[in-house]
């Protein structure tokens, strides 16, 4: 591969990661809209976008799905050890965590 090759591979690469940034943002307004609205549909298809385009980033800077999943697991059980008060009120915590380990 040549040196014009590799800048040129380079640059894609910086300009995806971007692009995901912004759909990122993207997604999180669209969301928010959905909310606003009360729109079952819009909510699900922003958060679902959003959780999406999370991994996708995540692959495009090197971290593997797997690794992900395990991260979020981590930090659930950490929250909950904590008393985390979403924990405390509503299960939200432990039932993330199940969630992730029935996959």
């Amino acid at each position: 591969m040549s040196n014009l090759d590799r800048d040129v591979d380079l640059a894609k690469r910086a300009k995806i990661i971007e692009w995901l940034k912004t759909e990122l943002v993207d997604q999180l307004a669209h969301l928010l809209k959905g909310m606003w609205e009360g729109s079952h549909a819009k909510i699900v298809d922003g958060l679902s976008s959003l959780i999406a385009c999370c991994y996708i980033l995540g692959r495009r800077l090197g971290i593997s799905s797997r690794s992900l999943d395990e991260a979020v697991l981590d930090k659930m059980k950490k929250h909950r050890e904590e008393g985390h008060q979403l924990e405390e009120w509503y299960g939200d915590i432990s039932a993330v965590e199940d969630h992730l380990r029935k996959r």
